[in-house]
């Protein structure tokens, strides 16, 4: 029997308080500046101008950013990668314009977003509501895609997680780090079905020969989930919140019902999924490990750390649980990643990763 509705993700904290996503997105910042060089390198040796750039048409590239959110991240990005194109144009004597699509869910607070456009930007900006996992543009419209650290981000938990007849019922648990098999498989399968979805979705808007550029927090090739530092401390929001429950803040009901919808894949499994699909090739994979000064840099306090995890859980933690528990989840959170993370113990030990993928879609 199925208890209640699956999981589905919602958007990141909007505004620019104390708690939004637009002050605690560092991390995401950070992953960008560890692979703009690889985009810099792949847009330079992989994109043919000559092909993307009719005579007989309007000469414009356009770009999206998909899971843009609402932080200064995404204007970051996407300066930096019409400035790659309009190199690379330069090179080839192209005078181009830039178009670019700033794309998340519906409940993203474009406003916040599109108050911030910086008024020295080069290009024309437009947004575009709706999940990514399915179409958003039209038929062969795009030049350049990028996508980065959304693609963990599944359609919705599992189905099969909150059903009691299911060897994946994932009973008096929120996520899969110390779950059974069945469960890991679960979140694995669904993870699987939704980066099908976004690439079947892709084929129709990038045009031949357009490039993708793809960022996703990973777990090392052979490191058990449970020991990935991304998966381990999203495995504290699960703790803190059954400590919650034992508190008598929130019923067993709400534990069973609720599912984290993210899931952290390694570089085969992104690889296996992206040649199956046959839809793109794949220019370039690399997993990049996380360097002690960027850890540094990252994870200056537990404090810090918590309130970046606020800016991206408070949305959907409030919608099942109430807005009553949220301040206490995550005090609690702050003092657990100290425990476990911070002081004597190593900062870094390989055990999380970025997984970059450059694609080319197939003519």
């Amino acid at each position: 029997m199925v208890r209640e509705m699956t999981t589905t993700p919602t958007s990141m904290n909007g505004g620019d308080g104390e708690n939004s996503y637009t002050r605690n997105s560092a991390s995401q910042g950070v992953a960008f500046e560890l692979v703009k060089s690889l985009i810099s390198e792949g847009i330079a040796t992989k994109l043919d101008l000559v092909r993307l750039i009719s005579p007989s048409s309007p000469k414009i590239l356009r770009i999206a950013d998909l899971g843009c959110s609402v932080g200064p991240n995404t204007f970051t990005s996407v300066q930096e990668i019409t400035n790659y194109l309009k190199l690379k144009c330069r090179q080839r004597d192209h005078d181009v314009e830039f178009q670019v699509f700033f794309n998340d869910q519906f409940s993203n607070d474009f406003n916040t977003l599109f108050k911030n456009l910086p008024s020295d930007r080069q290009y024309f900006a437009a947004g575009v509501p709706g999940s990514f996992h399915d179409r958003l543009f039209p038929e062969n419209f795009l030049h350049f895609m990028h996508c980065s650290y959304s693609l963990h981000w599944l359609s919705s938990a599992p189905k099969e997680l909150v059903d009691q007849d299911s060897p994946a019922y994932n009973k008096g648990r929120i996520y899969y780090a110390a779950a059974p098999t069945a469960v890991v498989q679960a979140y694995s399968n669904q993870f699987a079905k939704d980066i099908t979805s976004f690439l079947n979705a892709r084929s129709h808007e990038v045009v031949p020969g357009g490039l993708m550029t793809l960022v996703i927090p990973g777990v090392p090739d052979g490191v058990p989930h449970s020991q990935c530092g991304f998966v381990a401390t999203h495995a504290l929001i699960e703790a803190c919140l059954i400590d919650i429950h034992h508190q008598g803040l929130i019923s067993e009901a709400k534990i069973d019902s609720f599912n984290m919808p993210i899931y952290i894949p390694a570089a085969p499994e992104i690889k296996a999924l992206i040649e199956k699909n046959g839809c793109f090739s794949i220019e370039k994979m690399e997993s990049i490990i996380y360097g002690e000064e960027v850890v540094k840099l990252l994870y200056i306090d537990e404090q810090m750390v918590s309130s970046q995890l606020r800016a991206v859980w408070e949305g959907i933690i409030s919608e099942h649980f109430g807005n009553d528990i949220v301040d206490e989840l995550f005090d609690q959170f702050a003092k657990r990643f100290a425990e476990a993370f911070m002081g004597s113990k190593p900062r870094n030990n390989g055990r999380t990763v970025l997984i970059f993928a450059l694609l080319k879609r197939n003519l």
